[in-house]
């Protein structure tokens, strides 16, 4: 399968603080990359890189065969690039339906009329459909997350960028992110997933990549990542989030 996303020697400093370390990796079409790591590893700022927040010291990024390390925010969601934030950024004061609405017509660039088809479609899939006109700020935590993925996927996306969807969530609440993911999946829009919800990085990936100390420690399946002492080890210590 054809690379969706490239990523050759991306590095980034600050000051003296060598926070990534050549990291490369790829994901395919339709594939799903967890990425795991102890707090401190650097997987944040690696997302916050790929989505054009930060601006990488070396290295390259290509997208569909593009290079984009030098594209805007806007420009990478334009591309087809969207992404969710470990704290839920919807509008509050604003209904579900109106958030999904707003990722559609500004962040995907659709007519108003396409892209409340678009909004009801996304409200189906991730089962918020009956809560459309329930002010935002006044959902539960998963309802909150759920509506974070379905401002991402309004912008119709290729390649979405998880940071920590299923934390917080009860054991029955990660087994209905993981479902809303296998959706996503199968509309063929690639992931790379960050999470310490080491559930779904079993169940819902298909390849893992492990950072730590901000460099590659393994990428590969899920279980061999997930048993390998290399991993195990890379887990002792390093208690402050990148």
């Amino acid at each position: 399968m054809a690379n969706v996303l490239t990523v050759e020697n991306l590095s980034i400093s600050f000051g003296s603080n060598d926070v990534l370390k050549s990291i490369s990796f790829e994901v395919e079409s339709n594939e799903i990359l967890g990425v795991i790591g102890p707090n401190g590893a650097g997987k944040t700022v690696m997302l916050n890189i790929l989505t054009g927040i930060l601006k990488p010291s070396k290295g390259s990024i290509r997208f569909q065969g593009e290079d984009i390390t030098h594209k805007t925010i806007t420009e990478r969601c334009h591309m087809g690039f969207g992404r969710t934030f470990q704290v839920p950024r919807s509008f509050e004061g604003m209904t579900v339906f109106e958030n999904v609405i707003v990722g559609a017509v500004y962040g995907g660039g659709m007519p108003e009329s396409k892209g409340r088809r678009k909004a009801f479609e996304i409200l189906e899939m991730i089962g918020l459909v009956d809560k459309a006109e329930w002010f935002a700020g006044k959902l539960s935590l998963i309802d909150r997350k759920r509506l974070e993925i379905g401002r991402a996927l309004a912008s119709d996306p290729k390649l979405l960028l998880f940071d920590e969807v299923a934390g917080g969530l009860t054991e029955t609440e990660v087994e209905k992110m993981l479902a809303i993911v296998r959706m996503i999946k199968n509309q063929g829009i690639s992931i790379v997933w960050i999470e310490h919800v080491l559930q779904t990085m079993l169940e819902g990936t298909d390849k893992i990549l492990c950072l730590a100390e901000g460099k590659v420690v393994l990428c590969g399946l899920p279980e061999a990542v997930m048993n390998s002492k290399e991993v195990s080890e890379c887990y002792l210590g390093a208690d402050e989030e990148c």
